[in-house]
């Protein structure tokens, strides 16, 4: 996924920590969150996409939204 796109769907979120626990991961893990957070720059990986599909579809809808 491109940067600037899962960059919108972080933040529509609420951030990294929320977008981690969204997808559960353990943001008591060292390094956890600043793994979300360069997503920002080199996009969210496709088979972080692919597990995760209806978790970042209905927060591609709400990025969009908050972009309207």
């Amino acid at each position: 996924m491109e940067p600037k796109r899962s960059e919108q769907i972080i933040e529509a979120a609420g951030g990294d920590a929320a977008f981690a626990r969204l997808l559960g991961l353990d943001t008591a893990k060292k390094g956890t969150t600043q793994r979300v957070n360069n997503w920002k720059r080199r996009g969210i990986p496709a088979g972080v996409v692919l597990e995760n599909l209806e978790v970042i579809r209905q927060l591609e809808q709400q990025a969009g939204e908050m972009a309207a």
